[in-house]
């Protein structure tokens, strides 16, 4: 299967899609601005003294190849230490899909971003973020104006 395949038959079955109740972490990352979002849950469990990532699931808007990597990124995880995770790079995410076009690299990095927020705690606490994509979207926003 090429590249292509591989992130057409991902898209159509997306693993691991939608929000997770009382997850330990969420990050988010991309802006509403340019419509590019992705927001990731993860839930941890422990294994032989080690925390591991149990369980990854995320919410995406945006480019389809972004969804196929998150996908792919989500199985990836599971049973990575959070420092085995945050090692990984946006290639790794999506090396199951094959060499992703120049153009559509973003959808990779747009993954690692919102698995590393959530791993480092860059964004706020899980209860303080919305844990709908939707909502970050529709949320108001403050706008300046600035008269000349």
């Amino acid at each position: 299967m090429n590249t292509e395949e591989k992130i057409d038959e991902a898209i159509r079955n997306p693993k691991n899609l939608g929000e997770m109740a009382e997850a330990d972490a969420i990050g988010t990352a991309g802006s509403s601005d340019c419509g590019d979002m992705l927001r990731m849950w993860i839930k941890f469990r422990n294994e032989d003294g080690r925390r591991v990532i149990d369980k990854a699931t995320f919410q995406s808007f945006g480019c389809q190849t972004a969804i196929a990597v998150a996908s792919m990124a989500t199985e990836l995880i599971k049973g990575k230490t959070p420092s085995e995770a945050l090692a990984m790079s946006n290639e790794d995410l999506s090396a199951p899909l094959g060499a992703l076009p120049p153009m559509k690299i973003h959808c990779a990095q747009l993954v690692e971003g919102a698995l590393k927020n959530a791993l480092t705690g860059e964004v706020a606490a899980p209860k303080a973020v919305s844990s709908n994509l939707s909502d970050s979207l529709q949320a108001p926003k403050s706008v300046k104006i600035k008269f000349t």
